[in-house]
């Protein structure tokens, strides 16, 4: 008999990948975690039912949410990565040595625990001696923090159950509190395709304009992400991501990436004109 994970995308839409076995299932104090593995997507994680990463193209994400803001803010000394119990943006930031202290804010414990142990390719970055791990409610952690964080990146998972908070103006504006004057934020915003995600990303994007001076969208393709077009945020208190892009001096670090480039950084910006709009109706309503 064939095994398969089905996750809705919209109300006519699902995806399906044939599954091989079911490595991990466990219902922890926070939500259900699963782990599978495929013959197209190798391992992957699933949390309440839905896709978090696949060891096929976690690359795309993890990339886009780590490097665009490092080729960008000439000094990270210190990250806050709210979120990202996998690991992934971890093992991106490991990579950075200028980069003195990471911060993880995890609520669930269980999850890092279970990528420790199934998904190496994420949670190797644990390792790294930069690494404080944190098992508490982000809102709670950064609502505490004033002027300490360089780049703060807020890994959540979508809008509803334990990433609920880090979708509020309270918990943007802690942010914005947190990082120094010249700090960075770049968050994971959700797409725009389906209506349903759609409007949570208008909503992040709507609170963000209004903490941050310089708010900016830009884009990836995530085969696994519901309809494979996905959105970041980057918010920041002073850096323009095109502006002051440092091609120059992010090409000498000589980090391999197998997604992330400079010219890629620059063309990501350009969005089409139907998500534009989506922004535009909402960045001057109150």
């Amino acid at each position: 008999m064939d095994l398969w994970f089905t996750e809705k995308h919209a109300p006519g839409v699902k995806l399906s990948i044939r599954v091989e076995k079911q490595l991990y299932c466990g219902q922890s104090e926070f939500q259900q975690i699963d782990v599978f593995e495929s013959k197209e997507f190798g391992r992957f994680l699933t949390l309440d039912g839905y896709m978090m990463l696949t060891e096929k193209d976690e690359f795309i994400y993890h990339d886009m949410i780590v490097h665009v803001p490092m080729a960008v803010h000439p000094k990270v000394r210190r990250v806050l990565v709210i979120g990202g119990g996998d690991g992934g943006a971890v093992r991106e930031l490991a990579r950075y040595p200028e980069i003195e202290q990471i911060d993880l804010v995890e609520i669930d414990e269980e999850v890092v625990n279970v990528c420790r142990e199934y998904l190496p390719f994420t949670a190797c970055g644990f390792e790294d001696p930069r690494v404080k791990l944190h098992f508490q409610d982000g809102l709670k952690f950064v609502r505490r923090c004033e002027n300490e964080y360089d780049l703060i990146l807020v890994d959540s998972t979508d809008p509803f159950g334990p990433g609920e908070g880090l979708f509020t103006r309270e918990f943007y504006g802690n942010c914005f509190k947190a990082l120094k004057e010249d700090g960075i934020m770049v968050n994971q915003h959700e797409s725009p395709f389906y209506s349903v995600d759609a409007l949570a990303m208008q909503r992040a994007h709507k609170r963000i304009v209004q903490s941050f001076p310089i708010s900016r969208v830009y884009q990836a393709h995530i085969p696994t992400y519901p309809s494979g077009h996905w959105l970041f945020g980057f918010a920041s208190k002073k850096y323009h991501p095109l502006k002051d892009l440092d091609t120059k001096g992010w090409k000498e670090l000589g980090i391999s990436t197998r997604y992330y480039n400079t010219k890629l950084h620059r063309g990501a910006f350009a969005l089409p004109n139907y998500v534009e709009e989506l922004l535009r109706n909402v960045e001057h309503i109150d």
